[in-house]
């Protein structure tokens, strides 16, 4: 048995040689997701896990400081042989010595595993309890874009087709840009959606410096669609690894005429297509059941280009300060509820 080796990763680029071969890999566990945070002043590490000298799994853990008190997030993460008990065994000794050193109540960890019993055992015969609150998109909607443009058509609802060609008949424009500096607007329309449909905004900041660590190292886009010079929609793609993710997204009062939104998609799926990119990933759905839930619509439009739903493990916690995680898990379940996720 070869002992597990575990130590901090400073060069970028042992980091993502890395990444790029897993089939794990995703934008929330680049690089780049660690400097976008380091740009927020947030304390991150990137450790590395070697068996016999050579690198076998990473992992971005991120100290996030809420006014309820200091924990530690695991996006999409880690990336490790989840068959080698060895590694999952450093895995959770490396990252309860990183909670304890940056005095967190509590870590929080979603895992790139499919939710099944297998991940759900990997976890809790670890000391994992499932956490009150999601930490990133889990029930997602992925298509597979391998398949040629006709093909890609075809199978997506009649409606989501319709409105992609009248889309093109009514020749609404599709601009792109890589300026940070074009996500004030993006924020501000942002705000007004996040008023019609009932949800918190992210900050200019949050978006603003996510956006140009993505940007700058050419794998984010920002869509505009408009009609007769008025702008409908605005969607916030990343192009990481084999996927490309419609990260965000954000209409005006006349964009619900024209179907500039669907364009978009369409746009982004193609931009993927020649990037060598295998998937596009709509990120977050509601589950079909829940006709209530305040995203079905949003869920509806996503699925209707054809993808399937790919259900992430969801969030686990293990907990470090037993009163501490107590008042936190009571705060969150009832955020959960006030805001109907």
């Amino acid at each position: 048995m070869h002992q597990i080796e575990t130590r901090e990763i400073a060069e970028k680029n042992e980091w993502e040689d890395f990444i790029e071969k897993q089939n794990e890999a995703n934008f929330l566990h680049s690089w780049y997701w660690g400097e976008f945070y380091e740009k927020l002043n947030q304390k991150i590490q990137r450790t590395g896990f070697y068996k016999n000298k050579k690198l076998t799994g990473v992992m971005l853990s991120i100290v996030e400081e809420a006014k309820r008190g200091k924990y530690l997030i695991v996006p999409g993460g880690p990336i490790i042989n989840w068959e080698d008990k060895e590694q999952i065994k450093a895995f959770v000794k490396e990252i309860k010595k990183i909670a304890i050193l940056n005095d967190c109540a509590f870590i929080r960890v979603r895992s790139q595993l499919l939710d099944n019993d297998l991940s759900r055992s990997l976890f809790s015969k670890n000391g994992f309890t499932n956490a009150p609150m999601h930490l990133h998109a889990e029930l997602t909607s992925q298509l597979d874009i391998t398949k040629p443009e006709e093909e890609l058509l075809k199978q997506m609802r009649k409606t989501t087709r319709y409105e992609i060609k009248k889309a093109e008949k009514e020749k609404i424009k599709i601009i792109t840009s890589e300026d940070p500096k074009e996500i004030k607007k993006f924020y501000d329309l942002q705000i007004e959606t996040a008023i019609r449909q009932k949800f918190i905004p992210f900050a200019h900041q949050y978006l603003h410096e996510q956006f140009k660590v993505f940007a700058e190292n050419k794998k984010a886009l920002l869509y505009k669609a408009y009609f007769n010079n008025k702008l409908l929609a605005q969607a916030f793609i990343i192009f990481y690894g084999k996927e490309a993710v419609y990260h965000y997204g954000t209409s005006t009062q006349v964009g619900r005429d024209h179907p500039g939104a669907y364009l978009i998609q369409w746009h982004a799926i193609l931009e993927a297509k020649k990037r060598g990119i295998t998937r596009y990933n709509f990120w977050g759905v509601a589950p079909l059941e829940q006709k209530n839930h305040r995203f079905y619509g949003l869920s509806i439009f996503k699925r209707g280009f054809g993808g399937g739903d790919i259900n992430y493990l969801h969030a686990q916690d293990l907990i470090i300060n037993y009163p501490k995680y107590f008042i936190n898990y009571a705060i969150e379940k009832t955020r959960k509820i006030l805001r109907k996720v």
